[in-house]
């Protein structure tokens, strides 16, 4: 019995152990492996495309896709397609309600089949990743309003999980590809669904696709890129705090490829991390340039096989289809990465594009290990022995140059002009040309003092340039800075900011009601009533500003019933629900989203939980910086300003003390009732303060009409606090500080 019992429970024990590999086996994410054949031996290339936004109210997105992209990929000869999140645009016309429309998805399945037909390539090298735009509303994932699982290529050739890899394998070289989907596992709907929320087991599948290929064991060198849609600057941190960053940083990408931002928000949307930035406090909140610091554990003296190599990547977004028509190619030349940005805003197609793949752009591809291969020579010398280009054209190429310019003498002086040759032989995959050159003459300390170019032209005579490119031979960084709005879509964390930032506001807002009213309670019971009027004799500019400040806010203070109800609506804010609305698709239940998220009820547990931090930081800051705290300082204002008014007035119509001349002192009070009469009817002040209040208004009209159409709601019932606050205190303040003038000129 007892051999029975123990050969039972081996049984068990060995089923269970394979059910638990079964299913482990199914979490794995598809891996690809890509053997590309022909010339040039060591370069590959791919094809990034992003942000489609296919609609049925835009159809040349569609059309100008299926025309112009089919021709390029025909012409490129791309071994991989990377499409990187926004497939559709899942809105209104007036692109206040966010839901899925099949109809947009039925059109990109037409699209992109037509264009993989035209292209000439196999189906299998396209790759397209979900982005925000393509899960709004969709409360389980692979339900019936999940379109992506039905019309996206992934879903059509079974790539399963949300981690896809291919290895493309050329002759000693490995260039592993990495993409994952880091939407919100519950879609909502926008605009409350801005942020990549990637998960513990995400970040443990990316970590072990990113581990696949071991450089102790695999005798082939190893190139690892991630591709996904959100920047880093809007991912969020995973349940246990991790991030995609850290995840990056272990294994030292060459870059990671994404998308979202557009184009609107500036063309230098690029960014390099290293390790060193985590001694760094601050690049917790904000980076200030592309370039942040440099690592200060650079040993470039050690240059054994054992030294560590830095921990860095770059972050690479790109452009968009939907307004820029771009579109990105990016190669890897014996380890070295660089890419070309194109676009078809003229509608017509590229004849000829140029990709220089060396040496590389010291702006946006240089890496910090560069340094090491030059100092330590780790990559080969015939990397460095040429000047390389891949050249694409629809028509015979006659002539390549390389022209390299010198900026030293304070403008561009050529230095160096050669024809270069292109690569012949059997199977060449494209055009890939190279000159030989005396690199060691171009080592300089300055990362940008020499330039590239290359010009090409055709069997027509048509000659076409690449755009001027900085150089640095021995790995020097140019450093970039971002203009304001890259700052404030790359250089910021938006994930970390938003509880610091929120905490500031409402922080400030409460500062500015209490510690004015503890003030003026404290002075009516010490009499210093007379301390609280403005006098502003002798005092400097900025004792003057502090001063006003102060005497304003105590006005406000004075206007008890409007200072209690702002008090009351700044806790209904922090305490309470903003507003009740529907956030997904085909759902008649509603939820309620506060400062901390929607709360809503998942579909399988049916548990109340929060959703969308910090996504729903694009309503929750907005109104509070543009609308509350205006609000409370307009109101201030006017009742200061009707205070002033009202000491004027009574300093001019006080009783005359000239007995003696009595007509002088008749004159004297029609003068001064003149002279009241123009200061009421001028009240610039007033006027001014009048036109804050319609500026104020006009911008809560527009964030509640967005709101209540996004959100399919009634906003008499299901927002009357956040809707209607604002414009009933607003007006009855307006009232208040206007009667008051006539009370006290009666008087």
């Amino acid at each position: 019995m007892a051999l029975g019992r123990r050969w039972a429970f081996l049984l068990v024990a060995l089923l269970s152990s394979s059910m638990a590999f079964a299913v482990s086996s199914e979490q794995i994410p598809r891996r690809a492996v890509i053997d590309v054949k022909g010339e040039p031996g060591s370069v590959v290339w791919v094809v990034q495309l992003s942000d489609l936004h296919f609609s049925v109210f835009h159809p040349e997105r569609a059309l100008d896709f299926k025309r112009l992209i089919g021709p390029a990929l025909f012409m490129i000869k791309p071994s991989l397609v990377l499409i990187t999140g926004d497939l559709t645009e899942g809105k209104s016309k007036d692109l206040l309600i966010m839901k899925q429309n099949e109809s947009e998805w039925i059109e990109y399945h037409d699209v992109i089949t037509d264009v993989i037909k035209e292209s000439g390539l196999n189906k299998n090298i396209f790759y397209d990743l979900r982005g925000n735009h393509d899960n709004f509303a969709v409360p389980v994932p692979g339900g019936m309003y999940d379109f992506y699982e039905k019309y996206s290529i992934n879903a059509m050739l079974g790539r399963k999980g949300n981690v896809q890899t291919v290895t493309l394998e050329h002759n000693e070289w490995k260039h592993l590809f990495v993409g994952f989907d880091s939407k919100q596992e519950i879609g909502l709907r926008g605009p409350t669904n801005l942020f990549g929320h990637p998960t513990d087991q995400l970040l443990a599948d990316l970590d072990m696709e990113l581990s696949q290929w071991d450089p102790k064991t695999t005798k082939s060198s190893l190139t690892k890129i991630s591709f996904g849609h959100f920047p880093l600057s809007f991912s969020a941190l995973s349940e246990s705090g991790k991030s995609l960053k850290s995840v990056f940083l272990k294994h030292s990408l060459s870059a990671y490829l994404c998308g979202h931002l557009h184009t609107s928000f500036g063309s230098n949307l690029k960014r390099h991390h290293h390790s060193s930035n985590h001694s760094v406090s601050s690049s917790e909140y904000y980076q200030l340039n592309m370039h942040q610091g440099s690592p200060s554990n650079l040993d470039v003296a050690n240059c054994s096989n054992e030294v560590e190599r830095p921990e860095e990547f770059w972050e690479w977004e790109m452009g968009d289809w939907r307004k820029s028509r771009a579109m990105r190619i990016l190669a890897i030349d014996s380890g070295h990465v660089s890419f070309v940005d194109i676009n078809f805003r003229s509608g017509e197609p590229k004849g000829t594009i140029i990709l220089p793949t060396f040496p590389l752009d010291s702006r946006f591809m240089q890496r910090i290990s560069s340094q090491l291969d030059y100092q330590c020579q780790l990559l080969k010398t015939s990397c460095y022995d040429t000047v390389r280009v891949l050249i694409f054209s629809s028509a015979e190429i006659t002539s390549v140059t390389a022209k390299i310019y010198d900026s030293k003498p304070g403008n561009l002086h050529e230095v160096l002009d050669s024809t270069m040759k292109k690569l012949e032989g059997n199977g060449t995959r494209g055009d890939f040309y190279s000159v030989p050159w005396n690199w060691r003459a171009f080592v300089d300390e300055s990362p940008d003092r020499y330039w590239l170019q290359i010009e090409a032209i055709d069997i027509t005579g048509r000659s076409t340039t690449s755009e001027l490119r900085p150089f640095s031979i021995n790995g020097i960084t140019k450093t970039v800075s971002w203009k304001w709005k890259e700052f404030l879509v790359m250089g910021c964390q938006w994930v970390s900011l938003y509880n610091p930032a929120l905490s500031s506001v409402l922080l400030l807002l409460f500062s500015l009601l209490l510690i004015p009213q503890v003030f003026s309670i404290f002075s009516k019971k010490h009499n210093m009533q007379k301390s609280l009027s403005p006098s502003f004799a002798g005092k400097n500019v900025v004792e003057l500003l502090i001063g006003g400040a102060c005497w304003i806010l105590i006005e406000l203070s004075r206007m008890t019933l409007i200072w209690s109800g702002i008090l009351l609506y700044l806790l209904y804010l922090t305490f309470l629900p903003w507003f009740f609305g529907h956030v997904f698709s085909g759902n008649d239940d509603m939820a309620y989203m506060t400062r901390e998220g929607w709360k809503v009820k998942t579909f399988d547990e049916r548990k109340q939980l929060y959703l969308g931090v910090p996504d729903v930081m694009v309503v929750v800051l907005p109104h509070l910086c543009f609308v509350v705290l205006p609000t409370v300082l307009v109101i201030a204002s006017m009742a200061a300003e009707k205070a002033a008014c009202r000491s004027y007035y009574l300093s001019l119509s006080g009783k005359k003390k000239d007995d003696n001349f009595e007509v002088n002192r008749r004159r004297s009070k029609f003068a001064d009732s003149c002279r009241i009469l123009r200061f009421l009817r001028r009240r610039w002040m007033r006027k001014l303060l009048l036109l804050a209040c319609v500026v104020i208004l006009w911008k809560h009209w527009k964030s509640c009409r967005a709101l209540v159409k996004a959100y399919d709601m009634n906003p008499l019932l299901h927002a009357p606090v956040y809707c209607f606050f604002v414009p009933v205190v607003l007006i009855y303040a307006i009232y208040k500080t206007s009667t008051a003038y006539t009370k006290s000129m009666n008087s």
